[in-house]
């Protein structure tokens, strides 16, 4: 019997800096982009000026309608007296790494999906789905004894129907989806439900009349592969509850990026590549700190308006110079910089620079792998 667990701690920055200052508790917490200063707060217009997005938000500020992504600005607005908080990522990863090790003591296989969730592969712990529930139980408990923080699980046959099952009930939730009951449990949720299944895939699905994960399983396959490719198949194959994708040990970092949300707007052309500028260093202190060399360079550039555009370049090697990174990157921010139609008017809100394709060098053999 394959048992997988998919472990998704509870908003998890926010729950971080609540453990770490208990009087936080039961109040609305934001983390994420730029605080500004006491005496900054006092100036009018303060809600104007918050830079960024939240990162993360505790449940008492998700009832004023607060959710990840929203601009810190339009957050303050619906909860001007909401605690707004930097993000600490050192704190978050130290945290990160106590709760993985306690992870990783459980499981046969783990495989870390990001700062805050796992999925894990505990097939010869247990012996039934009853036994899942219990040991499912008991990594909650270790995790809440030892850290202070609470999770959510989901247990099933699969990684998709898993991480599918955590966000079922939450916070502090547990779901167990037994493989017998998979096509039951998943019928009636909302197709955005399933992973990688976005506002654009939800609006074609629903142009097709498929609103529901049933209706996705019982539709033909062949109209599907005609509307999205590989895709379809993909689709198809989850919403009968298929999912053969492993729990993966070593994990690949596929891209490495840094982003910069401006003090103020700007479409001043200097700003701007002083900005790429900084960001290439960055992240050519980082791929250097890792070991890594790349192939394609890409920018983001977000808008004052939200809309986000991006630009990449891909090489025909591998290269490890931070001066190459900086010249791609530069001519990239160019279009931008320049402007064309509506975009020339646009000033910009947020500047990312992102290498990915990357390769490892091995220094014995002197060669990429």
């Amino acid at each position: 019997m394959k048992v997988i667990l998919h472990v998704d701690m509870d908003c998890f920055f926010s729950a971080v800096e609540v453990r770490e200052n208990p009087e936080l508790k039961g109040l609305p917490v934001i983390v994420g982009g730029r605080i500004e200063t006491e005496e900054e707060k006092a100036v009018e217009g303060f809600d104007k000026r918050i830079r960024g997005v939240v990162s993360t938000c505790s449940y008492e500020a998700r009832d004023y309608g607060i959710h990840s992504g929203m601009p810190l600005s339009r957050a303050h607005q619906l909860c001007p007296d909401a605690k707004f908080l930097p993000v600490n990522m050192p704190l978050y990863k130290r945290v990160s790494r106590e709760i993985m090790a306690i992870l990783k003591e459980c499981a046969d296989k783990i495989e870390q999906v990001s700062i805050d969730e796992a999925f894990l592969d505990v097939s010869t712990k247990v012996r039934d789905w009853t036994d899942a529930r219990e040991y499912a139980l008991r990594i909650k408990r270790e995790i809440l004894e030892k850290e202070g923080l609470t999770c959510s699980i989901g247990i099933a046959p699969n990684k998709t129907i898993a991480k599918i099952a955590s966000d079922f009930v939450k916070p502090d939730g547990m779901t167990v989806v037994e493989e017998e009951r998979a096509g039951d449990f998943l019928a009636p949720l909302p197709v955005k439900k399933i992973p990688g299944v976005g506002p654009k895939t939800e609006q074609m699905l629903k142009k097709m009349g498929i609103e529901q994960i049933g209706q996705l399983a019982s539709c033909d396959i062949q109209k599907l592969v005609a509307k999205f490719g590989k895709a379809g198949k993909r689709l198809h194959l989850i919403a009968n509850g298929m999912d053969e994708s492993k729990v993966e040990e070593e994990w690949e970092r596929k891209s490495l990026s840094r982003e910069r949300t401006f003090a103020e707007d700007t479409s001043d052309a200097s700003v701007l590549n002083n900005c790429v500028d900084e960001l290439a260093k960055e992240v050519f202190s980082a791929i250097k700190r890792e070991g890594f060399v790349f192939k394609t360079v890409a920018i983001k550039v977000k808008f004052d308006d939200f809309t986000i555009h991006t630009r990449a370049k891909t090489l025909k090697s591998f290269h490890y110079d931070l001066n190459m990174l900086k010249k791609i990157a530069k001519e990239l921010m160019m279009e931008f910089s320049a402007g064309k139609g509506k975009e020339k008017e646009k000033k910009i809100r947020l500047v990312g620079v992102r290498v990915s394709s990357l390769g490892v060098v091995d220094e014995k053999q002197r060669r990429i792998v």
